[in-house]
């Protein structure tokens, strides 16, 4: 690298450990999250929802509540503004109804959003809240997901069309000397972050202010003035600090509510929702029923593959959980088959939940191919190898790499593979027995067009403006790198300012696709920046702005199978006289792109991995049959791993530079849950010779699947 007359050093700082640059701030508390920043006159909204599933709010008796002290307005569907949701939103899809509050009288689930008591407290407007009474009109619903309704449709989602086929399935199978043929389910899930949702709304100069806790204040921004009917311009929203997102920050019902009563009280108003009310209104991931039948040779090449997968939906909104989407990239074979289908119940809409489709997934795919294996009496990871593809199964499209055999060979070493006895239920220490298992893991990666602006500052420092979202995921510190070396100076001469939609469009953090697209667009702005600085006859060359626009970068980019790659291993100690469950230890290799910064890194990895414990052996959110509301909303009733849960859990990753990116960037925010739950239910099958096709594998259920090995 060499040095310009911007720059004090030659050494990159991509690829190098740092700690966030944040860091500080949030440790002491001098980071202020939506719901900590002040604001005069501000007033405090709490939502209200439905008791019951399914009806009609006949009237509400909003009179008393109003009287209370502190009391400012109660909006339902009798007196709020009214909004617009005949439109499409920044994903290319229509906006979920349950974002256009009180805007009738329908209930269409339980949690919906009734009413919003605005108080001068929160004491005050919890009290009110608790206090006001709504009246139904009930109706029967149904929120029975079983794996066969005589409902389901299939529809396209995030991971492509609805169906693919290639090839005879039936006759491909008939030929087969060895089959599979199971089903696999997982339960509701819900990705209940450590900062709940928050949002302020105010007007200011006849501009409307949203401060909040988002993944994309563009992607708030858009929706608000589409619903509001507002001239984009007139529309700001910060989000600097976020404290976890994992798909459920984008437009919620508590921000429509919030610039609602900001409108109609000329104040601003906060609304937060409680940890209870994000079990209905924050989204959630859909259980699954999926189908996998495998056809195979004797050698273990496949002959036959189909990948099929029930999800449900909300009655209001159309959302798809594409659990088959990851077998278009997996494994080929001459007969390939996948589809995604999906149910209306009286639900609140599921939504985008950390690896969306590929989680789910790969637990039924990945079991799958374990069971091939053993029936083969072939190694597994050995399987896996000889099913490697050429292109994609699907899209016949090369890969743009595909360095999954080098995690499996490096994992394998680390892990202690070759030792195993593939045998199931030879190893025991006292009571518990002892199992491994691995499972393949793949997500996709993509970029979308960002802007940037990279400004030299008048004391030598450097300042870029993005408006990207760092939701716990070191975003902000790994764009500082980058931008350190495309301006080749150290990265404490760099400040990154981010969360901001006065900064223009740019890809909201989702998809694993917000490092990479933020790079592109950080690294022209900072590159051009650079090479004017080196022609300025300014000394110090100061007053100088750059802006990027990568959109047709990224639109000239060749079309690719483009996914990170991963290898889970697991290690487990199950007592089948108390059916308990114990991960020892997990091992993941990933092939994730270049790494920008290996500290962070790791955490995103390592605590995927974690989730994917949690969700193989925890997670599972039950809804009652006849109320429709689930059990247990809350952080002590749906359970989630503890410190005492987690084991030892090891990630480390291969080159894997992608050649297409101007960094080498690919995506790490979701590749480490996926396949993580088959390892673990893989080593079960390992450790007790039983086969556990339904998520979670509580102990009840390891106590009543005997016999054991």
């Amino acid at each position: 690298m060499t040095t310009t007359t911007t720059g004090l050093r030659a050494v990159p700082a991509v690829g190098t450990a740092h700690t966030r640059v944040e860091g500080r701030d949030k440790v002491t508390g001098a980071a202020r999250y939506a719901a900590e920043i002040p604001f005069t006159e501000l007033a405090h909204g709490w939502l209200v929802l439905s008791t019951v599933t399914r009806g009609r709010v006949s009237s509400v008796e909003d009179a008393p509540v109003l009287a209370m002290p502190g009391v400012l307005a109660v909006l339902h569907h009798g007196n709020a503004p009214r909004v617009d949701t005949d439109y499409v939103g920044m994903l290319g899809m229509p906006p979920d109804p349950t974002i256009a509050v009180f805007q009738h009288d329908r209930v269409p689930h339980a949690g919906w959003p009734v009413a919003l008591v605005v108080a001068e407290t929160s004491e005050q407007a919890r009290e009110a809240a608790e206090a006001l009474v709504v009246h139904y009109e009930e109706e029967a619903h149904d929120v029975t997901f079983a794996k066969e309704h005589p409902d389901a449709y299939s529809i396209p989602g995030p991971g492509g069309p609805a169906v693919t086929e290639k090839g005879d399935l039936e006759a491909e199978l008939a030929a087969s000397p060895v089959t599979v043929d199971a089903v696999y389910t997982t339960p509701e899930e819900h990705h209940n972050s450590m900062e709940p949702h928050a949002a302020t709304a105010l007007w200011d100069g006849g501009r409307l202010e949203v401060v909040d806790s988002n993944q994309g204040t563009i992607w708030v921004a858009a929706e608000l003035a589409s619903l509001f009917s507002l001239d984009p311009a007139s529309v700001h929203v910060r989000s600097e600090h976020v404290g976890g997102g994992f798909g459920s920050k984008g437009v919620r019902a508590h921000q429509v509510a919030a610039v609602m009563a900001a409108t109609i009280l000329s104040r601003p108003v906060r609304v937060v929702m409680t940890r209870r009310q994000m079990f209905s209104l924050a989204g959630y991931r859909s259980p699954t029923t999926q189908r996998v039948r495998l056809g195979a040779d004797a050698e273990g090449r496949l002959r036959a593959l189909e990948h099929s997968c029930l999800s449900l939906t909300s009655t209001v909104h159309e959302f798809i959980e594409s659990g088959a989407g990851v077998a278009r990239v997996m494994y080929d074979a001459p007969a390939h088959h996948t589809a995604n289908r999906v149910v209306r119940l009286d639900v609140p809409s599921p939504t985008f939940m950390r690896a969306p489709g590929e989680a789910p997934g790969s637990f039924a795919l990945e079991s799958a191919l374990d069971e091939l294996a053993e029936k083969l009496g072939i190694d597994p990871i050995e399987l896996r190898t000889r099913n490697e593809p050429a292109v994609g199964p699907v899209s016949g499209l090369p890969f743009s790499t595909r360095n999954l055999p080098a995690c499996f060979e490096e994992g394998a070493r680390r892990f202690g593979w070759a030792d195993r006895d593939p045998r199931p239920g030879v190893r025991r220490e006292g009571r518990w027995l002892i199992g491994t298992g691995t499972a393949a893991a793949s997500f996709f990666v993509g970029a979308m067009p960002s802007t940037a602006a990279a400004t030299a500052e008048a004391d030598g420092t450097f300042t870029v403006r993005i408006n990207a979202a760092d939701i716990g995921t070191g975003a902000r510190t790994a764009l500082t790198l980058i931008a350190a070396d495309a301006l080749e100076v150290p990265t404490d001469r760099v400040r990154v300012r981010i969360g901001d939609s006065d900064f223009g469009p740019a890809m909201i953090a989702g998809g694993s696709m917000g490092t990479r697209s933020w790079a592109w667009a950080v690294t022209a702005a900072a590159g051009e920046l650079r090479e004017r600085l080196a022609l300025s006859d300014t000394i110090p060359p100061v007053g100088i702005t750059v802006r990027s626009d990568t959109t047709a970068a990224v639109g000239a980019l060749a079309q690719k199978e483009r996914h990170s790659f991963g290898a889970q291993f697991a290690e487990v100690a199950v007592d089948v006289s108390t059916g308990e469950v114990r991960v020892r230890r997990m091992l993941g290799m990933f092939a994730a792109g270049r790494i920008i910064n290996p500290l962070t890194a790791r955490g995103q990895f390592t605590g995927g991995m974690i989730w994917g414990i949690s969700m193989a052996l925890h997670e599972e959110a039950v809804r009652d049959r006849n109320t429709g509301a689930l059990y247990g909303a809350d952080l002590a009733g749906y359970h989630v791993a503890s410190n005492a849960d987690v084991p030892l859990v090891e990630a480390d990753w291969v080159d894997d530079s992608d050649p297409d990116d101007p960094v080498g960037i690919k995506g790490i925010g979701e590749i480490g849950i996926v396949g993580a739950a088959a390892a673990i239910a893989n080593a079960v099958w390992h450790a007790t010779g039983v086969r556990h096709r339904d998520l979670p594998i509580r102990p009840d259920r390891v106590i009543t699947a005997g016999p054991h090995v």
